[in-house]
């Protein structure tokens, strides 16, 4: 199962919240650790860079927030990073530097790597983007099952056990998600992966690949 490791998915010298995955294999493992590192790291921001705002939220003084946003702590959001106009962050969410959350855009419990952009309609929860991934128009993450069971990966014709009824999905570095696809609970997408628009996709998609349609996935050339 080494693709589904923290280390194969992500590179972390792009993103402020790196220690939360020090003492983690798995890349889920990270969902229900979210809320209280963020509490622990943002009383140990620069005041210099950083604001804290409301509740438990520190937002970069570089930081372009909308004033229709809604923000929820606990929150950071990392420098120069732009919040548009309508954007709901419901709490346990880290923005990372430059990265976009856009008009009407939904984040609950997520780590955006440096560079991410949802920028358009996008709906990320329970999920963690690695840096310089992208999620296209009304593409979202799907993070509960419809009967509610606990959350498996589908691996190689088998499943694997996460243990959490809540699990998004896991973009490794540079991963493209086209426009109006669902990725269903508990996807894992390998680095340097597109996947085509209008796509539903589950369980593992390799990286470096082309995820065209359900069921068919094509090497990068």
């Amino acid at each position: 199962m080494k693709e589904f490791t923290a280390k194969e998915l992500f590179s972390f010298d792009h993103t402020i919240a790196a220690e939360v995955f020090s003492d983690v294999n798995y890349a889920w493992e990270v969902l229900p650790k979210i809320g209280d590192f963020i509490l622990k790291l943002g009383e140990t921001l620069s005041k210099d860079l950083f604001d804290k705002k409301g509740d438990n939220i520190w937002i970069a003084k570089s930081a372009k927030v909308a004033p229709t946003a809604s923000i929820t702590g606990p929150c950071i959001i990392d420098e120069n990073a732009e919040i548009r106009h309508c954007a709901f962050i419901r709490g346990n969410a880290i923005i990372g530097k430059s990265s976009v959350v856009g008009n009407s855009t939904e984040l609950k419990n997520v780590i955006l790597f440096d560079n991410v952009q949802v920028p358009h309609y996008n709906y990320v929860g329970d999920s963690v983007l690695g840096h310089y991934s992208h999620m296209g128009a009304g593409s979202i993450t799907s993070n509960l099952k419809s009967d509610k069971s606990l959350v498996t990966v589908k691996y190689d014709g088998g499943k694997f056990e996460t243990g959490r009824k809540k699990f998004g999905a896991m973009l490794g570095d540079f991963v493209e998600v086209g426009c109006g696809s669902v990725l269903n609970p508990g996807t894992i997408i390998g680095k340097n992966t597109n996947i085509y628009p209008l796509s539903s996709v589950r369980g593992y998609v390799p990286g470096g690949s082309i995820y065209k349609k359900q069921g068919e996935v094509a090497t990068r050339r």
